[in-house]
């Protein structure tokens, strides 16, 4: 089986604090807890979790693909079997919120949510500003009710695309987009607590607290 020191080795140990190896951890966990309440495979699950994001040093644009492909060529030199290579593959290459392929299987649902779980609640607040910190974006802004989604907020101006807009244009809408019922039972918790954040961070920035 992949293991967390090895696949450690494939993440640079210098990535923003939103997407390092710690980010990963907790995926692996919240993906384990999912595949067992739903009864998914979890050796799937697991491989696919630890190598979810291992393409983020080619950028993020696209890197579900580049993560699918190089997860293939490892599995396969470690022996495993082609129908394991490829659903973990399929787990990987559908894990993204804004691109790549939707879902179909159990284990690929189970990988999504858990990913997607990780940007909300607490940790997701917390990962939004450390990420928008080491973009130079500003602490809060405006929303536009006609702003439209740059598609992914990292390639836009930091000026323009700040962790409040990253808050209306995809995070609020995660809760909605969970594919399991364990996804969905937890994602409940979470978005409460970060969209009462995002409404205190609002009233405070205008005095209206």
């Amino acid at each position: 089986m992949i293991t967390i020191e090895f696949a450690r080795t494939l993440y640079p140990a210098d990535a923003d604090s939103a997407h390092d190896f710690d980010h990963v951890l907790r995926v692996v966990q919240l993906a384990d807890r999912i595949a067992r309440a739903e009864g998914a495979d979890a050796d799937i699950v697991r491989a696919a979790a630890l190598l979810h994001d291992i393409g983020l040093d080619e950028g993020r644009a696209g890197h579900e693909t580049s993560a699918a492909n190089r997860s293939k060529d490892i599995l396969r030199e470690h022996g495993y079997a082609e129908a394991f290579v490829e659903a973990v593959a399929h787990a990987i290459e559908s894990h993204r919120f804004r691109s790549g392929p939707t879902p179909q299987t159990l284990e690929a649902k189970v990988l999504f949510d858990a990913d997607k779980l990780d940007s909300i609640g607490a940790i997701g607040v917390a990962r939004a500003f450390a990420f928008g910190g080491h973009r130079g974006q500003k602490l809060w802004a405006d929303v536009p009710a006609d702003y439209v989604d740059p598609m992914d907020g990292h390639e836009a101006d930091p000026n323009q695309h700040t962790s409040v807009h990253e808050f209306h244009v995809k995070l609020k809408k995660i809760k909605d987009r969970m594919q399991t019922p364990t996804g969905r039972a937890i994602a409940e918790e979470r978005h409460a607590y970060m969209v009462g954040f995002y409404e205190q961070l609002d009233r405070e920035v205008k005095g209206d607290e």
